[in-house]
């Protein structure tokens, strides 16, 4: 069963505490979930203000839609949650 991991670094310009951090991070985590019915974590960079690290996880039987699928995230960020700058991404197929 093929499975699409996504990874993304993402900037958080003008945060100045965690909690802020978690106000700004938390509605793009569930939107993420609801829209492309994706598995959402925050899996590094916990303890800096700024800056984080969040995995995207879909499994599904075509290796295609899922490639698909993860590719449109990082745009759909960019347009959708200007407060944020994604610094990096990374599409794993396993």
């Amino acid at each position: 069963m093929p499975i699409g991991l996504l990874t993304l670094r993402i900037q958080l310009p003008g945060c100045q505490s965690l909690k802020e951090k978690r106000s700004r991070l938390k509605p793009l985590i569930t939107r993420l979930h609801r829209e492309y019915n994706i598995s959402v974590a925050e899996i590094d960079a916990q303890e800096h203000w700024s800056e984080t690290v969040i995995a995207c996880a879909l499994v599904n039987n075509d290796l295609a839609h899922i490639q698909r699928s993860l590719q449109v995230i990082p745009g759909w960020i960019e347009q959708q949650w200007p407060n944020v700058q994604i610094i990096d991404d990374r599409i794993e197929l396993i």
